[in-house]
């Protein structure tokens, strides 16, 4: 049942940004985009460091000075992941017109689909990470504690919160969806984390030999879609500060979080 709550806490908070559609009139201001995109930036970074990298080394420290080598290769392994899925997943960025991924499905897909698959594409290396990290609570390493993992799903709900709201209300006020359809898209956006959650516990037999890999897997696919998009838009246009402020508060959260529970 922790379990089974565990893989689900990351989608509840998702569905519950969400719903947000269903009490705001318009979408988000771009001031508030930005500082909610920083946060969700810096939630990611420290639940990379500290719920997934680290932990990875330390479970390799039997490897003394090479302990690195396990961490490092599925850290690049989960970055070349998520550029492979950027190339060949058909997705649209918010506040972008132009859609990126193969030519020829971008033609026949409408624009709210592209733009559902987009933040999917974030989600997935998200549900791997509380997957991998239930995985460890399982294999009975010390390296992992049940709250540590509640930790890291937690964490990963709270940035999941504005991003489900950044989801569904452009797709209410721009596309002209009705709240309950609106609501749907930027729900169903997450429930891939519990999805690719449940195939890591599934895999779990034979993925524990490769956790340290697994974890900084997960690790590198997060800080991809960080380095790769959410700092960028952060960064567009003015009050790029306020992406920086909410990076903060982000960063010290999750760092709080996994350090006072793990």
């Amino acid at each position: 049942m922790n379990i089974f709550m565990g893989i689900m806490v990351p989608f509840l908070g998702t569905a519950a940004g969400a719903a947000g559609v269903f009490f705001l009139k318009g979408e988000i201001n771009s001031l508030t985009q930005k500082l909610l995109l920083g946060f969700a930036s810096g939630v990611m970074v420290a639940a990379s460091v500290w719920s997934l990298l680290i932990p990875a080394m330390e479970m390799s420290e039997g490897m003394g000075k090479l302990a690195f080598i396990p961490a490092a290769a599925g850290f690049l392994a989960g970055i070349l992941f998520l550029l492979l899925m950027d190339h060949c997943v058909p997705h649209l960025h918010l506040d972008q017109e132009e859609p990126e991924g193969p030519e020829k499905p971008r033609k026949s897909l409408a624009k709210s689909t592209m733009l559902v698959l987009a933040v999917t594409m974030h989600n997935i290396p998200e549900g791997m990470a509380v997957g991998a990290i239930f995985v460890g609570l399982l294999s009975g390493g010390s390296e992992i504690t049940l709250t540590a993992a509640f930790a890291l799903s937690i964490g990963i709900a709270i940035q999941n919160f504005p991003e489900g709201a950044i989801i569904s209300l452009p797709l209410r006020s721009e596309k002209g969806m009705n709240r309950l359809r609106a609501f749907f898209y930027g729900a169903a956006s997450g429930i891939v984390e519990p999805l690719a959650g449940a195939l890591v516990l599934i895999a779990s037999h034979y993925l524990v030999p490769i956790l340290p890999v697994l974890l900084s897997f997960a690790a590198g696919a997060m800080l991809y879609v960080v380095v790769e998009e959410l700092i960028p838009e952060t960064s567009r246009g003015r009050h790029s500060n306020l992406g920086t402020i909410g990076f903060a508060v982000g960063f010290v959260l999750m760092m709080a979080l996994d350090v006072a529970f793990g």
